[in-house]
């Protein structure tokens, strides 16, 4: 499996699919590539917010595949022309060859375009099987829950928020590391604006203090191969 980090809290899992995960590309300060250059098997979005829904109407349409997402959003991507597959907290879908099951996220979601005229269900995390397990925790506070994902699904791989104001912390993001186990976690959703600064080193030293989890810092447009 391949993982490329595409900046913010997207990425481009290469597993049996081609998975785009919260695809904020325009508009991104940061990302790594432009909409048009993506190519893939499905789009995986955890929730609404804009900097997370992102381009994934245009890139559907584009190459013709389906987003996952919670019902509510689902509902609201169907209005807008895209091939969408809802689900909820507990289920389990397989699209091709991947299996993505929802697991609960502790945040806001209603859907920015729609001016919070239109629900977005709630936020969610997704556990990904392509090959490997990859945990994407969308947006997120810590919650004690998070024990009990990491004992159901034991994620390989673990994307973990940890630039604060709207998600956790380096602290709790190394907490929910703690709990879930993963055997390698990537640090997303910092440095983008100034507001959510953060020192991904800091993260990594913090999750060394507490667990064998190894941590992966990386650059916008890496990729690590597993």
């Amino acid at each position: 499996m391949k993982i490329t980090w595409l900046g913010h809290a997207a990425f481009l899992i290469e597993g049996k699919d081609t998975i785009l995960v919260d695809p904020f590309l325009s508009g991104n300060p940061h990302a790594a590539v432009k909409p048009e250059d993506i190519k893939c098997d499905i789009i995986a979005v955890t929730h609404g917010h804009s900097d997370h829904l992102g381009d994934a109407v245009k890139i559907s349409k584009r190459c013709k595949v389906p987003v996952v997402a919670i019902a509510e959003l689902s509902n609201f991507l169907s209005q807008k022309g895209v091939e969408s597959l809802g689900m909820n907290f507990g289920g389990t879908i397989k699209v091709k060859n991947t299996t993505i099951t929802m697991v609960p996220a502790w945040h806001s979601a209603g859907i920015g375009e729609a001016k919070f005229g239109h629900s977005g269900g709630t936020a969610a995390g997704l556990i990904i099987n392509s090959g490997k397990k990859v945990y994407h925790m969308g947006d997120t506070c810590l919650f004690l829950d998070l024990k009990l994902i990491g004992e159901l699904y034991t994620p390989d791989v673990m994307m973990v928020p940890v630039g604060g104001l709207y998600t956790m912390n380096i602290k709790t993001a190394a907490m929910a590391v703690e709990w879930v186990k993963p055997e390698i976690a990537i640090p997303m959703h910092y440095n983008t604006w100034p507001i959510i600064e953060a020192d991904p080193n800091e993260f990594a030293s913090e999750v060394a203090s507490r667990c064998s989890s190894k941590v992966e810092v990386m650059n916008v447009g890496w990729s690590l191969e597993l």
